[in-house]
């Protein structure tokens, strides 16, 4: 499974795009994902390079990994149609990962 990076400018971005966005018929998925994306992200923060944690963390980082990335290829596909295709697209809608 592929890792997803992005700067920290970038999730700035993207948490100023959440408080901005009027929240409405995915209320609690938009606040869920925020949560996510700021524990997440503050955790990695915190970690030392080669940090070991105890296996049941590891377990669940790896499950809500795969349910993340799954979640969020089956939006950006359905999100990608909607735009029009190869055609549409713009270098701001790209992901870039490893």
């Amino acid at each position: 499974m592929k890792n997803i990076l992005i700067s920290h400018e970038q999730l700035e971005r993207l948490t100023n795009q959440v408080k901005e966005t009027k929240e409405e018929g995915s209320y609690m998925s938009k606040k869920q994902l925020f949560t996510i994306a700021t524990l997440a992200y503050k955790m990695w923060e915190e970690m030392e390079d080669g940090e070991q944690i105890e296996d049941w963390m590891e377990s669940k980082i790896a499950q809500s990994e795969q349910s993340i990335v799954a979640v969020a290829k089956e939006y950006m596909y359905n999100e990608f149609n909607e735009k029009g295709g190869m055609d549409k697209l713009g270098f701001d809608d790209l992901i870039i990962g490893m």
